[in-house]
């Protein structure tokens, strides 16, 4: 059963849908550099198991952004690589990553003193 049957209608929440959990946005990254083995991206992403990234590679296979492709070989060697529609995702990850390393840097900004005389923006 195809999973984009279940996709919501509303743009963000469906890019959202696709490229969520916690590993796709790893694998996408690698993968704008170049194809990569299973074995690659598992050495690459530290932490995930072999049956997640499986998992995470058949979910974003389905959706239309990772190709895979299968040597006839002995043993068989896979590939996996982003298709075309998964490198116009190349600025959004590009731009969730500077995000982070900007929200990043304001957290550890809060953990400072501030400066005498200056306020500190709080969240309310």
């Amino acid at each position: 059963m195809p999973v984009f049957k279940e996709l919501p209608l509303v743009p963000a929440e469906r890019a959202i849908k696709v490229l969520g959990g916690r590993w796709k946005v790893f694998i996408l990254y690698f993968l704008f550099d170049g194809p990569r083995r299973l074995s690659e991206l598992r050495r690459l992403i530290p932490g995930v198991s072999q049956k997640v990234l499986v998992q995470a590679l058949r979910e974003l296979q389905e959706h239309g952004i990772v190709h895979r492709e299968v040597f006839a070989e002995v043993p068989p060697r896979v590939v996996y690589s982003a298709t075309d529609l998964g490198l116009t995702l190349r600025p959004i990850v590009g731009s969730l990553c500077e995000w982070g390393r900007l929200h990043a840097a304001e957290l550890t900004g809060l953990d400072e003193p501030a400066p005498a005389g200056r306020r500190r923006r709080t969240s309310s």
